[in-house]
C-alpha cells in the first residue's frame, strides 16, 4: 500500500457566494510516481448555480489541469528561473512541484479543494474510484 495526497476541484462560479459543484479530483502518489486527474461536467448542476457560465472554458482550464499533471504545459519553455530572498534559483520541474501548485488555494472559477490523503495499491483505480465517489 502506498500514500497519496489527493484534491477535490471544485467549479465556483461565482466566487462571492461561495457555492461550488465537484468537477474533477487531482491525485498525487510519489511511491507510484504517478500525478494525474480526472474530470467530469455535470452541465446541469453548474448551469443552476450560473446559468451563463461558458461551460468550454471550464472545459479547458480541466484540460490544462491535465496537461500540467503530465509536465506538458509548458514543455515549450523549459525550466524557468524564481526570485527568492536569498536570489535567484532554477525551478524545479517534478511531480511534487507541479501538486504543490494545483493543489494551492485560488479565487477563480476552477479550485482546489482541501488536500486529503490515503493509502492504495493503485493510484490509477484510486483515482477513478474517487472521481465516482466525489465527483458523480
Amino acid at each position: 500500500m502506498n500514500p497519496y495526497q489527493y484534491v477535490v476541484l471544485r467549479c465556483v462560479p461565482r466566487v462571492e457566494r461561495e457555492e461550488f459543484v465537484n468537477v474533477g479530483v487531482v491525485l498525487y502518489c510519489p511511491e507510484e510516481e504517478f500525478l494525474a486527474s480526472a474530470s467530469r461536467l455535470n452541465a446541469g448542476r453548474i448551469q443552476t448555480l450560473a446559468p451563463g457560465l461558458d461551460l468550454d472554458r471550464v472545459e479547458a482550464a480541466l484540460e490544462s489541469i491535465a496537461l500540467i499533471c503530465a509536465g506538458t504545459a509548458h514543455a515549450q519553455f523549459g525550466a524557468g528561473m524564481r526570485a527568492t530572498a536569498y536570489g535567484e534559483r532554477a525551478l524545479n520541474d517534478n511531480q511534487s512541484a507541479r501538486f504543490g501548485l494545483l493543489k494551492a488555494p485560488r479565487s477563480t472559477v476552477l479550485q482546489p479543494g482541501p488536500v486529503h490523503g490515503g493509502m492504495t495499491s493503485s493510484a490509477a483505480a484510486e483515482l477513478q474510484r474517487l472521481l465516482d465517489a466525489l465527483v458523480g
